[in-house]
């Protein structure tokens, strides 16, 4: 008698983050067979919050919330570009940590990408403008996203450029544990 060869299908739920502290988007792709099904997008809208410990409170509890809604496999997030205003960047800084933080409590690992990557990966071109990269997105999702979300276009972005680099993430996904396990020669 032969073998009963069961076909696994393999899935993913990608949890893509654009971190900020007066809007933060956010999106999830599933990927299954090789297909992108977007599974929800959307902002966080902290600017009517009075002051940052309290954004970043709402940033820590709308992470969590996606995690226990959407299971995530992993996180990807967009690395906070540097810029001229230093407060800002502070900010920017620990608005990301905190999306971290709420995704490692729960266990998922997470990878980050710089924007111009994220850019390259989406679009091809690392310069695109944010309504390049919205284009572009809703033609990977197939589906029309609405305009004003910019922000979670970009999440969406950063998702997909995580998917398209299968190869260099699920490496990276895997942590400084396993990188020392890889790499012993490298760590004195």
């Amino acid at each position: 008698m032969g073998k009963i060869v069961k076909a696994v299908t393999k899935e993913r739920i990608i949890l893509g983050m654009d971190p900020g502290t007066t809007i933060m988007g956010y999106g999830v792709i599933l990927i299954k067979n090789k297909e992108i099904k977007l599974l929800q997008y959307g902002v966080i809208k902290l600017s009517k919050y009075p002051n940052h410990a309290i954004k970043l409170t709402k940033i820590f509890e709308r992470v969590q919330q996606l995690i226990e809604e959407y299971l995530p496999d992993e996180v990807a997030i967009e690395a906070p570009f540097f810029g001229q205003n230093v407060q800002s960047m502070l900010k920017l800084g620990r608005a990301q940590g905190v999306a971290m933080a709420a995704a490692l409590s729960r266990d998922v690992p997470i990878v980050e990408y710089a924007p111009k990557k994220v850019k390259m990966a989406v679009t091809g071109n690392g310069n695109a403008s944010k309504e390049q990269v919205a284009a572009m997105v809703e033609r990977l999702v197939n589906q029309k996203l609405e305009a004003e979300f910019f922000d979670a276009t970009d999440a969406l972005a950063v998702a997909l450029c995580h998917y398209f680099k299968n190869g260099e993430s699920e490496k990276a996904s895997k942590g400084w544990g396993q990188f020392l396990k890889d790499n012993p020669n490298r760590v004195k």
